[in-house]
């Protein structure tokens, strides 16, 4: 079936089998490999992208059910060489120990500062809810998110936007 996929702002029009999952048009038509593909049954969060400002398990949507959405995946985050505020933070707060589960942990935590201005520590956490860390990562992946968000409303506050 033709779909096109708005992904990190570009398009992308392909032919894709009606059963073909999200994960594997990003890493197989796409090569964008940064999206892990772990259980294959979103249980462990790995594969998280933001599509239309939600975080979402990129196993679990087909990917013409994709067809015109906003799709956002790791490689959308940083601006050329320059890591996202969040990334920073993960990197800052040593909350990544393999790196595994990390892309899926940014994702989700990015679809909550879309949806929330300053979340609360509580958001924070429950936002990464649906994300496993087998390194056990979970209290410093809560600290980077807690970094960020306060950066970013200190930017907001000093007029830099977010």
């Amino acid at each position: 079936m033709p779909v096109t996929l708005n992904i990190n702002r570009q398009q992308h029009s392909m032919f894709v089998e009606p059963r073909r999952t999200l994960l594997d048009a990003l890493r197989h038509n796409l090569d964008l490999t940064g999206t892990k593909k772990v259980c294959d049954m979103g249980n462990c969060g790995a594969c998280t992208v933001v599509v239309d400002g939600r975080a979402m398990y990129a196993c679990l949507l087909l990917a013409v059910d994709c067809d015109g959405r906003e799709i956002t995946t790791i490689e959308g985050v940083a601006t050329g060489n320059q890591l996202d505020p969040l990334q920073e933070a993960f990197i800052e707060a040593d909350a990544f120990q393999c790196g595994f589960c990390t892309s899926g942990q940014i994702m989700s935590l990015r679809a909550l500062f879309e949806q929330q201005q300053d979340p609360t520590d509580d958001q924070i956490e429950r936002a990464v809810t649906g994300n496993l860390c087998r390194c056990g990562a979970y209290p410093n992946i809560a600290k980077a998110g807690r970094l960020a968000a306060d950066r970013r409303a200190a930017s907001t506050r000093a007029g830099g936007g977010s």
